[in-house]
Protein backbone atom coordinates (compact mmCIF):
# COMPACT_ATOMS: atom_id res chain seq x y z
CA UNK A 1 0.00 0.00 0.00
CA UNK A 2 1.57 3.77 -1.09
CA UNK A 3 -0.12 6.52 -0.26
CA UNK A 4 1.46 10.39 0.25
CA UNK A 5 3.49 10.11 3.12
CA UNK A 6 4.68 6.49 3.51
CA UNK A 7 5.05 3.12 2.14
CA UNK A 8 3.63 -0.04 3.98
CA UNK A 9 4.96 -3.74 3.12
CA UNK A 10 3.53 -6.12 5.59
CA UNK A 11 6.17 -8.91 3.74
CA UNK A 12 8.63 -7.88 1.50
CA UNK A 13 8.50 -11.60 0.62
CA UNK A 14 4.93 -11.98 -0.79
CA UNK A 15 5.49 -13.05 -4.42
CA UNK A 16 8.73 -13.59 -3.56
CA UNK A 17 9.45 -17.32 -4.08
CA UNK A 18 12.89 -18.90 -4.79
CA UNK A 19 12.82 -19.87 -8.13
CA UNK A 20 14.24 -23.32 -9.20
CA UNK A 21 17.78 -22.72 -11.22
CA UNK A 22 17.21 -19.05 -10.94
CA UNK A 23 17.23 -15.76 -9.68
CA UNK A 24 13.66 -13.35 -9.38
CA UNK A 25 13.85 -9.35 -9.08
CA UNK A 26 11.05 -7.35 -7.77
CA UNK A 27 10.72 -3.91 -7.74
CA UNK A 28 8.88 -3.24 -4.27
CA UNK A 29 9.00 0.39 -3.97
CA UNK A 30 10.13 3.11 -6.08
CA UNK A 31 10.15 7.02 -5.07
CA UNK A 32 12.21 10.34 -4.98
CA UNK A 33 15.40 9.42 -4.69
CA UNK A 34 15.56 5.89 -3.88
CA UNK A 35 14.27 2.46 -5.35
CA UNK A 36 13.79 -1.22 -3.55
CA UNK A 37 14.34 -4.10 -5.19
CA UNK A 38 13.75 -7.61 -3.55
CA UNK A 39 15.63 -10.72 -4.89
CA UNK A 40 15.36 -14.32 -4.50
CA UNK A 41 18.31 -16.61 -5.61
CA UNK A 42 18.58 -20.10 -6.26
CA UNK A 43 21.55 -22.24 -4.37
CA UNK A 44 24.41 -21.50 -6.67
CA UNK A 45 22.97 -18.71 -8.67
CA UNK A 46 24.93 -15.39 -8.70
CA UNK A 47 25.53 -11.68 -10.07
CA UNK A 48 28.59 -11.67 -11.50
CA UNK A 49 30.75 -8.70 -10.72
CA UNK A 50 29.69 -5.71 -12.14
CA UNK A 51 29.31 -1.89 -10.67
CA UNK A 52 26.59 0.45 -9.98
CA UNK A 53 26.02 4.69 -10.61
CA UNK A 54 24.87 5.44 -7.54
CA UNK A 55 25.37 4.21 -3.66
CA UNK A 56 23.39 1.22 -2.44
CA UNK A 57 22.31 -0.91 0.68
CA UNK A 58 22.14 -4.66 0.77
CA UNK A 59 20.37 -6.72 3.46
CA UNK A 60 20.33 -10.27 3.36
CA UNK A 61 16.45 -11.44 4.42
CA UNK A 62 17.15 -15.00 4.44
CA UNK A 63 19.52 -17.85 2.80
CA UNK A 64 23.76 -17.03 2.70
CA UNK A 65 25.54 -15.23 0.18
CA UNK A 66 29.28 -14.94 -0.51
CA UNK A 67 29.87 -11.02 -1.46
CA UNK A 68 32.94 -9.70 -3.14
CA UNK A 69 32.95 -5.92 -2.35
CA UNK A 70 36.48 -4.68 -3.76
CA UNK A 71 39.32 -6.51 -2.63
CA UNK A 72 37.10 -8.25 0.43
CA UNK A 73 34.84 -11.37 0.55
CA UNK A 74 32.19 -11.99 2.97
CA UNK A 75 29.66 -14.81 4.11
CA UNK A 76 26.74 -12.69 4.72
CA UNK A 77 23.70 -14.30 6.39
CA UNK A 78 20.05 -13.14 7.66
CA UNK A 79 20.47 -9.65 8.94
CA UNK A 80 23.62 -8.57 7.51
CA UNK A 81 23.45 -5.28 6.35
CA UNK A 82 25.97 -3.58 4.03
CA UNK A 83 26.49 -0.38 2.32
CA UNK A 84 27.98 0.11 -0.68
CA UNK A 85 29.60 3.25 -2.31
CA UNK A 86 28.77 3.80 -6.17
CA UNK A 87 31.23 2.41 -8.13
CA UNK A 88 32.48 -0.13 -6.00
CA UNK A 89 32.95 -3.53 -7.68
CA UNK A 90 30.98 -6.37 -6.27
CA UNK A 91 29.04 -9.87 -6.76
CA UNK A 92 27.09 -12.18 -4.98
CA UNK A 93 26.92 -15.70 -5.24
CA UNK A 94 23.95 -17.89 -3.29
CA UNK A 95 25.52 -20.29 -1.22
CA UNK A 96 22.00 -21.71 -0.53
CA UNK A 97 18.47 -20.42 -1.56
CA UNK A 98 18.10 -17.11 -0.50
CA UNK A 99 16.46 -13.21 -0.71
CA UNK A 100 17.76 -9.62 -0.30
CA UNK A 101 16.94 -6.93 -0.27
CA UNK A 102 18.64 -3.71 -2.17
CA UNK A 103 17.63 -0.21 -1.79
CA UNK A 104 19.50 1.89 -4.36
CA UNK A 105 19.70 5.36 -3.48
CA UNK A 106 20.01 8.26 -5.79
Amino acid sequence: MTTPSHTYLEDVTTDLDIPDAGILSKVVHRGAGVRVVAFAFDTGQELTEHTASVPAILQVIDGRFRITLGESVIEAVPGAWIHMESRLPHSLEALEPSRALLTMLS
